[in-house]
């Protein structure tokens, strides 16, 4: 697990130097905090942060060469299966020079060329050269477990783990990719591979990249995708639970491997609660990490986000090393500027918590495993699915979908929400047809049954709410030189899930279509029903997790902030979002930003989606295009080398 970074330059102005190289990975020092390498070849350099994880001696230093020199690679991540893998290409008559999984690449490469990396159990990033061929290939996993930028400025290829180190090189230059913000303040979240910053890439999941530096070319070839469309309808519910509880147990095994200390996540629900209950059994007092909240002043369904007595509870249960953080109000303050540097390109709801959970688990181990693919593979979001469930063809599912997914500025309102010198910038992309492109790059969906949507609604969270989770996730994690791992997200148990049929995830599908739409709170009367998902899951785990929490309603890790924004964090936000000189406001209508204000704190309309991201944005601004506004105090990590006005 590390940072990776490096330049090509196609037009070959000229060679790459160690200095620039060093420059974009000091921008990667948190991720790698270990060791660094470089290394040149004319207009190709590779740099590396390394958090040494499996094998933390010098033989594990990147990047790292064939014996020949022909084959380099810099690498970010873990190969689950590399002891396998390792194996096989001993036999086949390759010498290791130490017992570390990058070398598997390594050999592996020079074995199978870029037909190894279906091969791959893992999560990764990494730039693969071939000094022969002059060839450079950029790698991510199936998943996007592990971030990876680039921007092509004329032939000058830029890469790396985060985007400030694209920005450290020199070239790049930070602008606001207006496209990109549109599509953020709709759906919190961005559906297209662009991110925020103009000319900034992320590559996407399953693919790989391929540089010709002789001839001038690339090319992306993507190797797998989901597929919830082909399940085995022949499968009984008793298969599918001997089947999942087997591989969760391989899966959780495989992600135990390290050479330094693992702990779990702990936050009282069913997903870490599996996690922890198999990897326990392996690690004797394995130390768990719990985040809770100090919940004096909040109402509602907030008064009972704080899971740490469950949580308690398991730790008890499966005789782990407990540690806890609570969090309070005032918390917020000091975390916002950091949280928003370290992602960089923002992405869904309140995330300070994941990067104080981080922080208390970095004080003991290198290694974090945590619960997130559970819900996207096993259906554990139900309220969503009813949404469109019960279309009757492909466009009232899609129109269904598109509203639901509207979560922070609906399109209707977006005209008075940005500034004119906004909308100009922002093109004429229609926003129903970003959200359908995401489908389409699925060849065999259907929209004829509710299985079927359910299906689509499956494949969709995949490909955009999971990744978001995935970047929040690594980057929060990766800010402390903590390795998070996801077993949820094994190969061979995402295989099985997907084949896995929707009546043995979610039951009573039948009668979703039944439902008496002149009901009152139609929602509501279904859930107090039908309030289950993840019933495969459930059942696979019933002799490993305790009954009262395999049987709790589903609840997100999430923080109280709708009581927080209208009481104790009123003043800050205000001081944050209303200030005379608050870079928003040459983006986002003032007196939109107060109307969303007013209607939180004297309406009763929770837009706390809304508020955190206008606060993010905010700092976003001050982080990437100078400090502008006072209010809060950044870190200088934070700030961009030449302050100015975001346009």
């Amino acid at each position: 697990m590390c940072g990776i970074a490096g330049v090509l330059d196609l037009a070959q102005r000229e060679a790459v130097s160690q200095p620039l190289l060093r420059r974009m990975a000091g921008a990667l020092a948190h991720r790698g905090p270990d060791d660094e390498g470089y290394f040149l070849d004319g207009n190709l350099g590779l740099a590396h942060r390394r958090l040494a994880i499996i094998d933390p001696s010098p033989a594990g230093h990147q990047p790292m060469c064939s014996e020949d020199g022909q084959v380099v690679v810099s690498f970010n991540g873990t190969i689950y299966n590399y002891p396998e893998l390792r194996a096989l290409l001993q036999a086949r008559g390759h010498v290791f020079a130490s017992q570390c999984d990058t070398e598997v690449l390594v050999h592996g490469w020079e074995e199978w060329g870029a037909d190894l990396v279906p091969r791959l159990n893992g999560h990764f990033a990494f730039a693969m050269w071939e000094a022969r061929s002059r060839r450079l290939y950029l790698v991510r996993d199936r998943f996007g477990t592990k971030p990876l930028y680039y921007a092509n400025l004329g032939g000058l290829w830029l890469f790396a783990s985060e985007i400030k180190a694209l920005l450290a090189h020199g070239a790049l230059s930070a602008r606001i990719n207006h496209e990109a913000l549109r599509e953020y303040f709709t759906f919190q979240n961005l559906f297209r591979p662009h991110t925020l910053f103009e000319n900034v890439q992320q590559m996407p999941p399953a693919c790989i990249m391929s540089l010709d530096a002789r001839r001038g070319i690339s090319g992306v070839h993507c190797y797998w995708d989901y597929d919830f469309h082909h399940p085995d309808e022949t499968m009984t519910l008793a298969d599918a639970t001997a089947e999942t509880q087997r591989l969760m147990i391989q899966a959780v095994r495989r992600q135990l491997l390290s050479d330094v200390p693992v702990g779990a996540y702990l936050s009282g629900g069913m997903d870490s609660g599996s996690i922890v209950a198999i990897a326990s059994r392996d690690l004797p007092r394995m130390p768990t990490f719990t985040c809770g909240w100090h919940l004096e002043g909040v109402a509602g369904a907030e008064a009972g986000f704080d899971e740490r007595l469950s949580a308690e509870m398991m730790a008890d249960t499966f005789h782990t090393e407990h540690y806890e953080q609570v969090i309070g109000a005032g918390d917020l303050k000091w975390a916002l500027p950091q949280v928003v540097n370290h992602l960089e390109d923002l992405r869904l709801g309140m995330s300070y918590a994941n990067f104080y959970i981080a922080r208390l688990a970095s004080k003991f181990v290198k290694v974090c495993l945590g619960g997130t693919g559970g819900d996207e593979l096993f259906g554990g979001y139900p309220w969503r699915y009813y949404r469109a469930s019960r279309a009757l063809n492909r466009q009232e599912f899609l129109d269904d979908y598109f509203a639901y997914w509207q979560r922070i500025v609906p399109e209707e309102m977006q005209t008075r929400f940005f500034t004119g010198q906004a909308r100009a910038r922002m093109g004429q992309a229609n926003l129903q047809e970003v959200l359908t492109t995401v489908f389409r790059q699925h060849n065999g969906l259907r929209f004829e049954t509710p299985e079927d949507h359910i299906a689509n609604s499956l494949y969709f969270e995949c490909k955009t709410f999971l990744s978001g989770l995935l970047i929040i996730g690594d980057k929060l994690s990766m800010a402390h030189g903590l390795e998070e791992r996801l077993p949820f997200l094994d190969n061979d148990l995402v295989e099985f899930a997907m084949r896995v049929p929707v009546r043995h995830k979610l039951s009573n599908i039948e009668q979703w279509k039944r439902q008496d739409e002149n009901l009152t709170r139609k929602v509501d009367s279904y859930f107090a029903a039908h309030n289950d998902g993840k019933n495969v899951l459930r059942l696979g785990m019933e002799k490993f997790v305790p009954a009262e929490i395999r049987n709790r309603r589903k609840q997100g890790f999430s923080s109280p902030d709708e009581s927080w924004y209208r009481g104790a964090n009123l003043q800050l936000v205000r001081g944050i979002l209303l200030h005379p000189r608050a870079m928003c406001h040459d983006l986002i209508a003032r007196s939109e930003i107060e109307r969303t204000l007013d209607e939180h704190c004297r309406q009763g309309v929770n837009h706390r989606l809304r508020i955190w991201s206008l606060l993010c944005f905010e700092m976003w601004l001050r982080a990437f295009f100078g400090q502008g506004a006072v209010g809060l105090e950044l870190p200088q990590t934070c700030m961009a080398p030449s302050p100015a006005r975001a346009a």
